[in-house]
């Protein structure tokens, strides 16, 4: 495949709602309020986030991992309101087998069940199956995350399983992990069109 995930390429996606950026380091200026505002938002996080410092260190970590082309993460800009909202990211990427990985996504409450979640989505797989070709898009959760699990499916995600005892969380027992994915026929021929949808109610 030829695209290029790397730091010296800025990918920007927008549409009239939502913007989405490379995140910088710098943007942890911009998020630092979310750990003491909106705490629950990592409740199902590997990572847990309490603090401006542990929101630096979670960015940084992403940020190495696209130095290797592992991941690219963004920034979400809300251009109704013109504020920061959030993070989302590709991860796991595998140019070779063209799949990757969409998660890590998070938004500060008062932009959740906006509506902002789903023009996201539609520009990240437009841009994914329609500009890089990939064939795949895979979605995991813990599998408690019920309102995540339940995103994922209204916007046409196919459920293909659970990973029992996948990863170990911060504090208490391992978890359990749901998968489910998009593939780029099926996104063609009927996701695309059924967000699209979405999109105007």
């Amino acid at each position: 495949m030829q695209v290029n995930f790397s730091t010296t390429e800025n990918y920007v996606l927008e549409d009239e709602v939502a913007l989405l950026r490379p995140l910088q380091l710098t943007d942890v200026a911009h998020l630092r309020h979310f750990p003491a505002q909106d705490p629950d938002i990592w409740k199902y996080s590997l990572m847990r986030i309490v603090s401006a410092d542990d929101l630096q260190e979670y960015v940084s970590q992403t940020l190495q991992a696209r130095e290797l082309q592992k991941e690219y993460p963004f920034v979400v800009f809300d251009k109704r309101n013109g504020q920061y909202a959030g993070s989302t990211r590709f991860y796991d990427i595998q140019l070779s087998y063209a799949t990757l990985q969409l998660g890590y996504t998070w938004y500060g409450k008062a932009f959740q069940q906006t509506g902002l979640n789903r023009h996201c989505k539609f520009l990240l797989l437009q841009f994914a199956f329609e500009q890089c070709g990939f064939e795949r898009v895979e979605f995991r959760a813990d599998a408690r995350n019920e309102r995540s699990i339940e995103a994922m499916k209204k916007i046409g995600c196919t459920v293909e399983g659970i990973l029992r005892s996948n990863l170990p969380m911060p504090e208490g027992p391992r978890r359990d992990s749901i998968v489910l994915s998009i593939l780029k026929e099926e996104w063609h021929s009927r996701v695309r069109s059924h967000l699209q949808l979405l999109l105007t109610k």
